[in-house]
């Protein structure tokens, strides 16, 4: 079950988690090069750390089952990406 079919899934949010998982969908049936970086649950502002895990569809969360991520973070895992291209025509995840 993905996040965003949980019931507990912010409904302000919902609009554009289903956006997002029909582009990814798109990009699945597509012969484009493509990576698709999906957040942690929580992602905001925060400290650069460098340091966070990976992880491929499903949800990466911590002993105490949160998945959050800094924005500062979630911009060194993409720019990770984009220089050295792990993730090609897959989805991938990042949170502490």
């Amino acid at each position: 079950m993905q996040l965003v079919d949980t019931p507990s899934f912010p409904a302000a949010w919902k609009p554009i988690a289903l956006a997002h998982r029909e582009a990814l969908s798109i990009l699945k049936g597509s012969s484009l090069e493509w990576s698709a970086l999906s957040p942690a649950a929580l992602i905001g502002p925060g400290e650069r750390t460098g340091k966070f895990r990976l992880g491929d569809t499903a949800l990466v969360v911590d002993e105490k089952g949160d998945s959050r991520i800094s924005a500062e973070d979630y911009a060194v895992a993409l720019v990770d990406e984009l220089e050295k291209p792990q993730h090609v025509r897959r989805q991938f995840t990042v949170a502490y």
